[in-house]
């Protein structure tokens, strides 16, 4: 079996987030399956150069893209035992950072027409192709339009996850008229059209054979007005067509026993843990004290991740005797927020707005509750990664946050972890208070944090969901 992954990110040589991770840890885990799979990113500006330096020269070719003809490189880097194609040109990708500029119509538009042209050139013809994301969402729209009449590419399938239907790469029709070559019945309310403008999101969902996300629940909410991003219809008449296959870690990658950026190693021992809490205290201006409860929030600073629920409850919380430490770059007005209440209480609160991978795995290991009270929430990795160091999660059961975090029982002492339902501050606080006097028993906590470390998000699991739909595209 042939999958050929496209994505415009991926570990370890560009992240801005989670889909990163997807796309730099399912490959191996499908590749021990038996699956031939390879992945083809944009050849950024920002990759390290050492691994830019390990790349080989395959072909140059040349892609149409409107009106405009251009230059396209195409390189190859093994690493880690996959393969992963580069699309090269200057022009679109060799400049700092890799979202947000006004001509992403266009760089993205090229990105999906230079994979396809590329295909012939990679000694390697894919049997599937498994877009990632708004950003590819026009790989689908192209073969089924133009190339799939061309014998090389007939055979070919098309598989497309929804990563966060928030994000859908819209932009004026009449710039995608220009920019894509297609006749204006792919500008049609049935086909890329999306309220005035044009969706490269969408083109994805009506195009591809198969859709799928990243949680069970999530691809049931999505189905609905209040988290369907006004894509609901559109995903309701695919419902045949869309499964949910939740997100894992890589668990080698996330491994307290072995993770050199953390002060100590361990496994599940709140010693340990503490020892790591101490230095962390230290490096951040925080209070000395190991029974000091931590709380932790590390993720991108926005809207979705809930963070107006905390800020609501802010001195409340920290007047309950805790600390409380943020790691992640977002928003202006959450940034605000957030300093504010660490100038006013340093000994109590440190925020970090930078994003610190090192720092990150501190606080992890460092930190007794994990923050993720999120509106809305496809899968969520981060979550996973604080079961894995022994922060106990408390979220908003939503999306892959409800698949993921079972509530604690003390009578059965089952669950990982702390939820409530509503989006409301006061219910999230009525929980943290609730973690906090189990973390007065020590017995109860200690039992807890071991439910945690053993919870098992490993890719193993949804790599096997995933060659299923494999499976099911070729039998199409």
């Amino acid at each position: 079996m042939e999958v050929l992954f496209v994505a415009s990110e991926s570990t370890p040589f560009i992240k801005t987030g989670g889909l990163a991770d997807v796309v730099g840890s399912l490959p191996s885990e499908l590749a021990k399956l038996g699956v031939d799979v390879r992945v083809i990113l944009p050849k950024y500006g920002d990759i390290p150069e050492v691994l830019q330096e390990g790349m080989l020269f395959k072909k140059r070719i040349t892609v149409s893209l409107g009106w405009r003809f251009q230059h396209c490189g195409i390189e190859e880097l093994e690493y880690g035992g996959i393969t992963y194609y580069f699309i090269e040109n200057e022009y679109y990708y060799n400049r700092s950072g890799i979202y947000g500029f006004d001509d992403d119509a266009e760089r993205f538009a090229f990105f999906c027409r230079a994979v396809l042209e590329a295909l012939p050139f990679l000694d390697f013809k894919p049997r599937v192709i498994h877009c990632h994301d708004w950003h590819t969402g026009l790989v689908s729209v192209f073969l089924k339009a133009q190339y799939g009449k061309k014998p090389f590419y007939q055979d070919i399938r098309t598989l497309f996850t929804i990563h966060n239907l928030h994000y859908q790469g819209n932009f004026p029709i009449g710039l995608l008229e220009e920019l894509l070559d297609l006749g204006p019945e792919y500008f049609k309310m049935e086909t890329l059209e999306f309220y005035g403008q044009g969706s490269y999101l969408k083109g994805g969902l009506v195009f591809s054979d198969l859709l799928n996300t990243v949680s069970k629940t999530y691809a049931e909410e999505i189905q609905t007005p209040y988290f369907g991003a006004k894509m609901d219809g559109i995903l309701r008449k695919r419902k045949d067509s869309l499964t949910g296959i939740l997100n894992g870690i890589d668990y080698t990658q996330y491994d307290p026993m072995n993770d050199q950026n953390i002060f100590f190693p361990y496994r599940s021992s709140l010693l340990k843990k503490q020892a790591n809490k101490l230095k962390l205290q230290e490096a951040l201006g925080l209070s000395r004290g190991e029974e000091i409860p931590m709380l932790a929030f590390v993720n991108r600073l926005v809207e979705q991740k809930g963070l107006d629920l905390i800020g609501h409850v802010l001195e409340e919380i920290l007047d309950l005797g805790v600390q409380f430490v943020m790691l992640g770059t977002g928003e202006e007005k959450y940034q605000r927020l957030f300093g504010e209440a660490a100038a006013r209480r340093p000994e109590r609160m440190a925020a970090v707005f930078k994003f610190d991978e090192s720092l990150a795995r501190q606080i992890y290991a460092a930190s007794d509750i994990f923050l993720l009270p999120s509106r809305f929430e496809p899968c969520g990795t981060a979550q996973l990664i604080a079961l894995r160091y022994g922060s106990i999660p408390i979220v908003r059961e939503t999306g892959g946050l409800k698949d993921t975090i079972v509530p604690f029982d003390e009578g059965s002492n089952s669950g990982n972890g702390f939820s409530f339902s509503r989006y409301n501050a006061h219910d999230m606080l009525f929980v943290i208070k609730k973690a906090l006097n189990l973390y007065k028993k020590k017995i109860i906590w200690t039992n807890l944090v071991n439910n945690a470390v053993k919870s098992n998000f490993s890719w193993k699991n949804s790599a096997r969901e995933y060659c299923a739909l494999y499976e099911r595209l070729l039998e199409m």
